[in-house]
């Protein structure tokens, strides 16, 4: 899915919850929604990991949807105490919970009458919010704005990408390629390094070093929109390394 006219558009990912802050739990989710979104053409620009305070998710959620043409949160919409990432969402929009009838006629199907409180906290949606479906288990998410707010348990939070995806608007693609230089360290890779970046500004560059029981050396990725550009910066950067006497440099093939 590509833009017309091949413009950026760009994403941030908001994790909400103090089991992340603590260690307690390992996110995985950032990835996931990274290469979900890598695929669409869409950058993801910012990430921000936030607790479950009310106050701080306002805050942090509206400085991300006035920045980004879209925002991800994941996280705090489950039905305790310290899930509060709807009430924080109506807040930043200035408008009211409701229970949704939708969530409303899937717990009754499910539990009968019998939904209690807790139950009822997975019901409520912002007014104005659109359903984002849930094709695991448990309640929907939503979206709001350029906002959708999906679960954090993984397989959840990526069972409702599917639904997020053809909700956005894509943008070009970015294709990378890497070269390998192998037995020199980042000081002696610098200057071409730089050099090429200099004369490729529109490229992303980056040195990523490695170490390991074969030996040692860098990775040099390269990302752009435009094939063309990127095969000529990876031309010039492989002629600069091998002018500055650098000659195990390889290619590495993704996937």
């Amino acid at each position: 899915m590509g833009s017309p006219g091949g413009e950026r558009v760009t994403a941030a990912v908001m994790i909400i919850g103090d089991e992340i802050l603590s260690g307690r739990t390992q996110d995985t989710n950032l990835r996931d929604i990274a290469r979900y979104l890598g695929v669409l053409g869409i950058d993801l620009a910012e990430a921000r990991t936030v607790p479950d305070v009310h106050e701080e998710i306002v805050a942090a959620l509206n400085a991300l949807r006035g920045r980004y043409d879209y925002v991800i949160t994941t996280g705090g919409i489950g039905p305790t105490h310290d899930d509060i990432t709807a009430d924080a969402v109506a807040a930043a929009f200035g408008v009211e919970l409701e229970e949704h009838p939708e969530i409303m006629a899937m717990m009754r199907a499910r539990w009968g009458d019998d939904l209690n409180a807790a139950r009822r906290r997975m019901a409520r949606v912002p007014v104005g919010g659109v359903l984002v479906k849930n094709p695991v288990q448990g309640p929907p998410g939503f979206m709001i704005g350029n906002v959708f707010v999906l679960a954090g348990v993984p397989t959840i939070m990526r069972g409702m990408l599917e639904d997020v995806g053809p909700r956005l608007r894509g943008g070009m693609v970015t294709i990378a390629r890497t070269l390998r230089v192998e037995g020199s360290g980042e000081g002696t890779i610098a200057a071409p390094l730089e050099a090429v970046a200099k004369a490729h500004p529109e490229m992303s560059l980056g040195s990523y070093p490695f170490f390991n029981p074969e030996g040692f050396g860098s990775n040099l990725v390269l990302r752009s929109r435009n094939a063309d550009e990127l095969a000529r910066a990876v031309a010039d950067l492989t002629a600069a390394l091998a002018a500055a006497g650098i000659e195990a440099v390889r290619e590495v093939v993704e996937g």
